[in-house]
């Protein structure tokens, strides 16, 4: 089977881990593009991301050009003579002279399954819309945002208990083998694209921490699948006695009693160790994890044993 000399463009895990696929397999990647270098931790040190480590322990070469507009970076890439660039969660746009660069021209794995969920967040909007299904796409790029013709989809389910977290995970099992069956289809010919339809697109905004923000007069159902879609990051808040909740884990309440449902949005029903039994339109929001001010995440049981006086029944989050 023919061997690809590949340019990998990418920065977080998820790109590290997809990096990590192509290097199991006979092609050979000959330079890593990744976003420079980012002050992290107390100190404040510069911190390579996660692609740039696992480039650096094989020794592949690594550029962090802060822009690609630049005739000088354009004519970087182009001396590689790649045969295909493969770009995951790079987070850098590419001109169209870069798309035309490499013989095979530049590939996307994409978090979703197009054309729904478009743009930067599509693990966290297929989760906060309930979204049932998610997968990954390898679309061939053009100069539209996730627009260009798919190549191969790999389904898999949405659990109701999943965190985007948890999707992030999953979407990385089944988009590793699919950018491996893609990048032998391209060395092969073998592969057929396929047209979106843009009339079924949508667009995932970034998450925003104003977002985050509770608002307990939407259905109980919209707030489980918000508190699930900004975990790790936002993370959904709440305020209560003047602090700032942040709000990891929650689950809707089955057996909720409709009488008390009555007692409007945001108030607490109930604080004990199974969780916080919060009032929400058409329903009950059961929070079984928080993170107070100043402290660690942790259960609402372990809270309680602590703060139990604070969360009185009857009490109201704003």
């Amino acid at each position: 089977m023919k061997s690809l000399k590949i340019v990998f463009a990418g920065t977080p895990e998820f790109a590290s881990a997809h990096l990590q696929a192509v290097l199991d397999t006979h092609h050979e990647v000959i330079a890593v593009y990744t976003q420079p270098d980012r002050p992290a931790g107390r100190g404040r040190k510069l911190k390579p991301g996660p692609v740039k480590e696992l480039a650096q322990q094989h020794n592949i070469p690594v550029y962090q050009p802060k822009t690609l507009r630049d005739e000088a970076a354009q004519q970087e890439l182009a001396d590689l003579n790649a045969d295909l660039m493969i770009v995951v969660a790079y987070g850098l746009i590419l001109p169209q002279v870069v798309l035309d660069t490499p013989k095979h021209g530049c590939i996307n794995v994409h978090g979703s399954i197009l054309p729904r969920w478009r743009g930067a967040a599509p693990i966290q909007r297929a989760i906060a819309a309930g979204d049932k299904e998610s997968g990954v796409t390898i679309m061939q790029m053009d100069a539209g945002l996730d627009t260009g013709d798919m190549l191969i989809k790999a389904h898999c389910p949405i659990n109701e208990s999943d965190t985007s977290s948890d999707l992030h995970d999953r979407l990385i099992e089944v988009g590793q083998p699919a950018l491996v069956a893609a990048l032998d289809g391209i060395a092969e010919d073998t592969l057929i694209a396929e047209k979106q339809d843009d009339a079924e697109a949508c667009y995932a905004h970034k998450m925003s921490k104003e977002e985050a923000r509770i608002d307990w007069s939407r259905p109980v159902s919209e707030l489980h699948n918000l508190v699930r879609a900004f975990n790790p990051w936002p993370v959904a808040t709440a305020e209560f006695e003047g602090l700032a909740i942040r709000i990891w884990e929650a689950s809707v309440v089955d057996d909720a009693v409709t009488n008390e449902s009555d007692k409007g949005p945001g108030t607490l029903l109930r604080a004990d160790k199974k969780g916080l039994d919060i009032v929400c339109q058409s329903g009950i929001l059961r929070v079984t994890k928080v993170q107070l001010p100043g402290s660690k995440a942790m259960s609402v049981s372990d809270l309680l044993n602590s703060k139990k006086e604070l969360f009185t029944t009857g009490k109201r989050f704003s």
